[in-house]
């Protein structure tokens, strides 16, 4: 496929006029709907801005390249646009973005689209090449110099494959690029979390590089497609530096006992030279996949204590939410079904098996305490903690104690790393078969079984009597607190801090039920339900595009998806955020004035008819989201004043 079968001439703006990072997104979004190429302006723009969130795609050298995969793409789309005048697009060197390339992948996105976009992405390294794009006056000649361009990298593509066929006859190192008379080889890994551009754009850079340095290079790519160019054991071995330029996981384990730099994604594009340079002088810390340290100490920032224990509490909690939605969301349909069938229906019966005590929910602390554990001591460490969250569940220790299960096991297998390093190099193998399992299992759950049930199972009851016999003023206070984060980072670490708190309380409730449950679905439902009627009742507010964007909103609202408000808060974030956290305190407030319960962990207006008081819920929602809407659209500006 070639690259001008996505880049199609209806979609370029040869001459962009916006001025601003979210005009030029906007300008381009048009693009793509007015073709029919995407399906939902409003998902798409959210997914723009979420990958923005992780690092601007503002790449250097007067290129940007926002870009998403998901299902609002009908068809895989790269829209070209140059601008005269440059925006401020927040680029990593801090230079004007003049060439951009908005790449729309859909979320089933063939192999030959994912592959057409990496060859784009790798034509993009050539400077000469963008300075020949900033000269073309039309869509035809656009066509054409990246018709030719292509045309001359498969050509030297062709002639690279039959060097390295040549190469394996000769049954001589598979080293792709360098000087095959020099010594001086690393190994490179690349990665950025959509694996559609930055990806390819740091192995093309690393590659290029390396060959003006005359060193020799092989990069494994970690895209879409998943790994491709995958390194060998012996090309690790042969390599004097490894370089990860990664901002997503990659396999690790393999670089054991090399010097391992590790930089993100956009330094493999900014700067490979220095990457190079520092992985050939060993300027980098030796990797240890067992926790053993570094032979030296790392040049780059610490991660605080803080950070760290949030990473390993959010490793648990991403990998339990499919169990709380699932398992949850079975079990507010059996309630809804008990109120009509009665408890001994068998429909009743299996739904509140699947999805209850002996089903999903069974699993919802081991699988928060081994999934902490894993993030923390690897792989070695999962059975443990999942073993230790099990006993905290079956004893009185609850969530906390499932908590701090998964903290103790991850640690216990650090300390068993550093204990049996001394070990003979003859009982290496034994480590992870036999000696991590039996006594990390051994150690964690004999200090869960000796100490957790008598300290946390005492936590544990003291705060489910403290819920249950808050004052009506403590409550609301507590209300307001976990409504009001909520809204504060709309899926970010205060928004699921509040949310992880709600679990806990619900899965260890004696007569709550739900109440903290029915706080946090309020506030999270506010922001979305508040853009929505702003964008209806304020119109001169909002330009036409974000009016229809709202209108989606309703429908994320209901459903209890906070995330719908980002694009908003994120073009908006001092009005936006603002309106919404008071408006979701007030919602979760009202919850817990009116002592409402919601036994239910997800579901939004689905699952409010199991509320004890279903119409209050709705009314707390309906006066959250009101109050929002109004300070939001009485705060902005109208459009003729910006």
């Amino acid at each position: 496929m070639r690259i001008t079968d996505l880049m199609i001439k209806e979609t370029m703006i040869m001459d962009l006029q916006a001025t601003t990072k979210d005009g030029a997104i906007e300008e381009l979004i048009a693009s793509l709907e007015a073709s029919g190429r995407i399906n939902d302006r409003a998902l798409f723009k959210e997914m723009i801005y979420k990958r923005e969130a992780e690092s601007s795609t503002g790449i250097g050298g007067g290129i940007a390249m926002p870009h998403a995969k998901t299902k609002a793409v009908n068809e895989a789309t790269v829209v070209f646009a140059k601008s005269s005048k440059g925006v401020d697009f927040e680029s990593l060197d801090g230079e004007s973005a003049k060439v951009f390339f908005m790449i729309a992948a859909p979320e089933g996105a063939a192999n030959t689209h994912l592959r057409t976009l990496a060859a784009l992405s790798r034509l993009l390294i050539d400077t000469d090449f963008i300075d020949k794009l900033m000269k073309t006056q039309t869509p035809d000649e656009v066509s054409e110099l990246f018709d030719a361009k292509q045309a001359e990298e498969e050509a030297a593509k062709e002639a690279k494959e039959a060097k390295k066929e040549a190469a394996k006859a000769q049954k001589t190192p598979d080293v792709i690029v360098g000087n095959p008379n020099s010594d001086e080889f690393v190994v490179a890994v690349t990665a950025c979390p959509t694996g559609i551009a930055h990806t390819f754009m740091a192995e093309d850079a690393l590659i290029k590089k390396a060959t003006e340095m005359g060193v020799n290079i092989r990069v494994e790519t970690n895209g879409s497609e998943g790994a491709q160019n995958v390194l060998t054991a012996d090309e690790i071995r042969r390599a004097k530096g490894v370089i990860v330029a990664a901002d997503k996981k990659v396999e690790m384990a393999r670089f054991d006992g090399k010097p391992v730099l590790q930089r993100p994604v956009s330094d493999g594009i900014r700067k490979p030279e220095e990457l190079i340079r520092k992985a050939l002088n060993g300027d980098a810390p030796i990797y240890r996949s067992e926790g053993k340290g570094n032979a030296q100490e790392t040049k780059e920032e610490k991660t605080s204590v803080g950070s760290k224990i949030y990473k390993d509490l959010m490793n648990g909690i991403s990998h339990m939410l499919p169990f709380v939605v699932g398992g949850g969301i079975l079990l507010a349909i059996s309630f809804l079904f008990e109120q009509v069938l009665g408890a001994e229906n068998p429909i009743v019966k299996l739904l509140q098996t699947i999805g209850g005590g002996t089903g999903a929910f069974h699993f919802l602390i081991p699988i928060l305490a081994g999934f902490i554990a894993m993030s923390i001591g690897d792989r070695p460490a999962l059975m443990p903690g999942m073993v230790g969250g099990l006993m905290a569940v079956n004893s009185n220790a609850g969530f906390l104690g499932g908590l701090a299960a998964g903290f103790l096991a991850g640690y216990v297998v650090i300390f068993l790393r550093k204990a049996l390093a001394g070990l003979p190099k003859a009982l290496e193998g034994l480590k992870p078969i036999l000696l991590y399992p039996v006594f990390g299992l051994l150690i964690a759950g004999a200090i869960v079984f000796y100490l957790f049930d008598p300290i946390f199972g005492g936590i544990n009851t003291w705060l489910v009597n403290v819920l249950n016999n808050l004052g009506t003023g403590n409550a609301v206070i507590l209300g307001l607190i976990l409504g009001g984060m909520m809204a504060i980072d709309m899926g970010g670490p205060f928004n699921k801090a509040a949310y992880a708190f709600s679990i806990g309380v619900f899965t260890s409730s004696g007569n709550t039920n739900g109440a903290m449950m029915a706080a946090v679905m309020a506030g999270g439902m506010v922001p979305p339900l508040a853009i929505a009627l702003a964008t209806t009742f304020f119109k001169n507010k909002f330009t036409e595009q974000e009016r229809k964007s709202g209108l989606t909103n309703y429908v994320l609202g209901l459903s209890f998806i906070t995330e719908g408000a980002i694009p908003f808060a994120a073009a908006d974030p001092l009005r936006v955020l603002t309106s919404c956290i008071v408006g979701s305190a007030i919602a979760g407030g009202l919850t817990q004035f009116w002592q409402i319960n919601l036994p239910a962990p997800h579901g939004g207006i689905f699952v409010a008819a199991l509320a004890n008081h279903a119409l209050l819920f709705l009314l707390a929602v309906a006066i959250g989201s009101v109050i929002s809407a109004f300070i939001l659209g009485l705060w902005k500006k109208t459009l003729a004043a910006k």
